[in-house]
């Protein structure tokens, strides 16, 4: 009998240890196995926030909104009236809520809750990021007008979350005047102190704040004043039978209407004159041709230019000079042949110069060996002396003939006496 009890006893034993072990698990208290992670959105996406518990047996889970006080689920079901809230178990641990196409009211907490008792939870954070919008309604209008040397302040106000940043540049990429070396300008606010005609143009409005796409608003500064007129040329002449061409620069804004005058009237383009005008924003260069110069034609030509500010002109006297001559290259080389021959004189005087500083010497030595004239002048050898020499002795003699002859006067004047 006790050989017959072994066996049994084992089994038994073993079968209570499974019943324990069994009985340990489906008695032990649910518990979060991983906490629930901050999530970060853009607004208008997804999103999905993961509440995992281990041993939750016959409990069941429940999404809190704990911002709005909101029960939203409640193990599969869902008991919020808003649809873009859902909840799904993978048959294992983790229970997702769903957030479809999230809006800025869905940020927050939220807390999974499991019904034990006590209650245990967890919460977690949902962060909806909003990208930048620029208000229209409390910024600037997308154009404005102001005169030159006023003030005048440029606003742009965005929302966005987090909040953005707003930065102010030129479009033309011109450095902004509030910070002549800055060509960028943070700031809700642009303040223009004593705004120039320079400062004209395109400013624009960014906002950033880390969540894409950035956006800008265009705001166009048009900076009005009276026109001015700058004349390059104030007199301008011309031979007759030529075309000529006068101009004149002209600044206004608004834009001006600007005309040529001569003898009072109007000038119009037709075949005697051609007109153009070359517009640059508030720049403008007028240009008029006149052709086929007659003696009508000269005279006092007036440019105007005025627009609603004002009025002002310039003006330009045309006049007749002489046909340049035909020839010019005849000209120039006469006038080259005539440096040649001064040149060439000039080098001769030098040349007399030095002989005269040496003709005393020279006389005296040619006198000292010639008791005669008839031996005073001696003509060099060609082969023995260079053209320059031949040149020199030339005068020396000739000079020391003329003294000879003055000596024999000089003696027949004596004996006479």
């Amino acid at each position: 009998m006790s050989g017959k009890r072994g066996p049994f006893r084992s089994f038994a034993i073993s079968l209570i240890q499974i019943i324990t072990i069994i009985c340990q698990v489906l008695t032990e208290e649910p518990r979060f196995a991983e906490p629930i992670p901050n999530v970060t959105v853009a607004l208008g996406r997804d999103a999905s926030l993961p509440c995992v518990v281990e041993h939750l047996g016959t409990y069941k889970v429940a999404w809190i909104h704990i911002d709005r006080q909101m029960i939203l689920t409640i193990h599969r079901h869902v008991i919020t009236r808003l649809a873009r809230f859902s909840v799904s178990h993978d048959n294992a641990m983790t229970w997702l809520l769903h957030v479809s196409q999230v809006q800025q009211e869905d940020r927050g907490y939220y807390m999974c809750q499991v019904n034990t008792n006590p209650m245990i939870s967890q919460v977690g954070y949902l962060q909806v990021v909003v990208p930048p919008n620029i208000l229209d309604e409390e910024s600037t209008q997308s154009a404005v007008a102001v005169r030159e040397n006023q003030n005048i302040s440029l606003v742009c106000k965005a929302d966005g979350f987090p909040t953005p940043k707003i930065m102010w540049r030129r479009e033309d990429g011109q450095p902004i005047s509030v910070d002549k070396r800055k060509k960028v300008y943070e700031g809700d606010t642009l303040s223009l102190q004593r705004i120039s005609r320079t400062e004209m143009g395109a400013y624009l409005c960014i906002a950033t704040n880390a969540v894409p796409p950035s956006v800008s608003k265009r705001i166009i500064v048009d900076v009005e004043f009276s026109p001015m007129i700058w004349v390059p040329n104030q007199l301008v002449g011309a031979p007759a039978g030529t075309d000529v061409t006068v101009d004149c620069h002209t600044e206004a804004h608004p834009r001006a209407i600007s005309y040529w005058v001569y003898d009072n009237v109007m000038v119009l383009p037709t075949k005697k004159y051609a007109i153009n005008t070359e517009e640059n924003s508030y720049r403008a260069h007028m240009k008029l041709t006149v052709r086929n110069l007659q003696t009508g034609d000269f005279g006092n030509y007036r440019c105007i230019s005025k627009n609603s500010l004002g009025e002002t002109e310039g003006s330009i006297r045309l006049y007749e000079i002489p046909m340049p001559s035909t020839s010019p290259k005849a000209t120039e080389m006469k006038s080259n042949a005539n440096k040649e021959t001064t040149r060439r004189v000039n080098a001769s005087r030098a040349v007399q110069r030095d002989a005269v500083t040496e003709r005393p010497s020279v006389v005296r030595a040619q006198l000292d060996r010639a008791p005669d004239r008839a031996h005073v002048y001696r003509a060099p050898h060609p082969h023995h002396a260079s053209g320059s020499r031949n040149l020199q002795c030339w005068r020396q003699s000739f000079l020391a003939i003329v003294v000879l002859v003055h000596i024999d006067l000089l003696s027949d004047i004596f004996i006479c006496f």
